[in-house]
């Protein structure tokens, strides 16, 4: 059985991914921050671990890693989305936004890693995103952000395939989840005529992707896999 730690695993594709995982066998611990009831319900429907950290803050990653041990898969999944104008966003707003989305991945990796060197094992997955792959308009920073996963993730797949681990992403297209829940009917409807399998993702699908790439069996290390459908090609 593998420890599988995932970051903002309480809700939307980090806690489908977990029930996943769970349901192939693994031991999930669910990283969380503000969304405790849902997390703590979590952890009873899949006999999980909960475990509160805010990942954007390197001190906090430190203390989580403490508590959980070994860890033989990282999801970074931890991220927040938002609509800004570059020329009006604020300094904190920018801030924020990769702390969330880019540094957390790299305080997670860099505290799992040397376990990982150690056994000579081990599987990161970061969740990146289609607009990482082709930018938005208005989204300036969550594509900054996403694009540096990556970079991130091929870059690191070169520095420690050495050591036995692997390093992949996965870039997930429009999902239904509660970051898009925003979107009206018209525009979910356009989105699926755009998408050449004629409609939008669900979490599950980004799942198991997720689980394809940190499958212990793998021959496959800095990919980035495209989960959008055929929206983005």
């Amino acid at each position: 059985m593998r420890n599988v730690l995932i970051t903002g695993a309480s809700r939307g594709i980090g806690a489908e991914t977990a029930r996943y995982f769970a349901k192939m066998g693994d031991k999930v611990i669910i990283n969380y921050n503000n969304s405790e009831t849902e997390a703590k319900k979590l952890e009873k429907e899949i006999n999980g671990i909960a475990i509160k950290a805010d990942v954007s803050n390197s001190a906090e990653v430190k203390r989580m890693f403490e508590e959980v041990g070994r860890v033989d898969v990282l999801i970074n999944n931890a991220g927040i989305a938002g609509f800004y104008m570059l020329d009006t966003m604020s300094d904190d707003e920018w801030d924020r936004m990769l702390s969330t989305n880019l540094s957390s991945a790299f305080y997670c990796s860099r505290g799992v890693l040397p376990q990982m060197i150690s056994r000579k094992s081990g599987a990161i997955v970061n969740i990146s995103s289609m607009w990482g792959l082709t930018g938005a308009a208005c989204e300036v920073a969550y594509s900054t952000a996403k694009a540096g996963l990556i970079g991130m993730t091929k870059a690191l797949a070169k520095e420690v395939g050495p050591s036995g681990i692997r390093v992949n992403c996965v870039a997930p297209g429009v999902i239904d989840t509660d970051m898009n829940s925003g979107l009206d009917k018209n525009t979910i409807r356009e989105l699926c005529d755009e998408t050449p399998l004629c409609r939008i993702g669900t979490a599950l699908d980004v799942a198991k992707a997720v689980y394809y790439l940190a499958d212990e069996n793998s021959f496959i290390t800095g990919h980035i896999l495209n989960v959008s459908g055929g929206l983005v090609i």
